[in-house]
């Protein structure tokens, strides 16, 4: 899962309540989380259905977006490393109604239960919603925790989106997944998992930010976003905007505070800029 943001020149101050400026730093901080979380469940899901073949010898699966076509080569079990590639073709309208085109290419070092396995993912022309999608997207099982939880390590590395309009946000980060249910089933659908971490970068005005979780951000998968947690969002020149996404209902609702000023704001997959495209 990945946090970053995009940001306006407009700042948070404390004269004022809180502005739609604001709030959309908060807005476009959840629609890169949607992009990045949408990744790490497409490549999650493509390791079910390799896990699906060396067990039952069928790449079908319940759990699939029946939209892209996906090759494993090779097939033969126990042989690795294993490329996974991921085609949606020139457009495909999947799960959520989420149109993804180009390829999401999987390097996997071994299976997804060994620790120390690692799945390094890249982008060949791939766009999710109309915003190019770039970098390196990196996955390390680390094994067992105290709880008995498995934890995945999972970086981006030069991660950049691109709007049609050619505008680029640049942004890399360091999480750590902890897989609290769902484990032990091979349907994502009752996954649940807590999201730690950081990142950086720059805004599409060129301005240095960083976005740090302050509380754990809760996924279910069965839900489109962010259940419960909270982010800090702060970039240069401008005071920090905390986002909270609630206390665990599995709704599109978030709310923007900045300066003890808050504001209720939608979550969705798609970007303002391009809503009216």
């Amino acid at each position: 899962m990945a946090a970053f943001a995009f940001f306006s020149l407009y700042s948070c101050t404390k004269e004022d309540t809180i502005s739609q400026a604001n709030v959309d730093f908060a807005d476009d901080d959840a629609v890169s989380n949607a992009v990045f979380d949408d990744v790490f469940n497409t490549v999650d899901n493509a390791d079910i259905i390799l896990d699906n073949y060396t067990f039952a010898k069928s790449l079908s699966t319940v759990v699939s977006d029946t939209c892209p076509e996906i090759t494993i080569n090779p097939l033969t079990p126990g042989v690795w490393p294993k490329t996974i590639t991921i085609d949606f073709g020139t457009g495909c309208t999947g799960l959520y109604d989420n149109t993804r085109s180009g390829k999401i290419i999987i390097e996997i070092t071994g299976p997804r239960w060994e620790e120390g396995s690692v799945k390094t993912v890249t982008f060949e022309d791939y766009y999710f919603n109309g915003i190019k999608v770039e970098g390196t997207h990196e996955v390390q099982n680390m094994g067992y925790n105290t709880n008995m939880n498995l934890v995945f390590s999972v970086k981006l590395m030069n991660g950049m989106l691109t709007f049609p309009d050619g505008q680029t946000i640049q942004h890399s980060f360091q999480h750590q997944r902890e897989w609290t249910a769902g484990m032990q089933t091979r349907n994502i659908w009752d996954d649940e998992f807590l999201v730690t971490g950081s990142g950086s970068g720059t805004t599409v005005n060129g301005l240095a930010y960083t976005n740090t979780i302050m509380t754990a951000l809760k996924w279910e998968r069965a839900c489109r976003f962010a259940v419960s947690g909270n982010v800090d969002v702060e970039v240069e020149g401008s005071d920090p905007v905390v986002i909270d996404y609630g206390n665990g209902d599995c709704d599109a609702v978030a709310t923007a505070t900045c300066n003890g000023e808050s504001k209720q704001f939608q979550l969705r997959f798609r970007h303002r800029f391009m809503m009216n495209n």
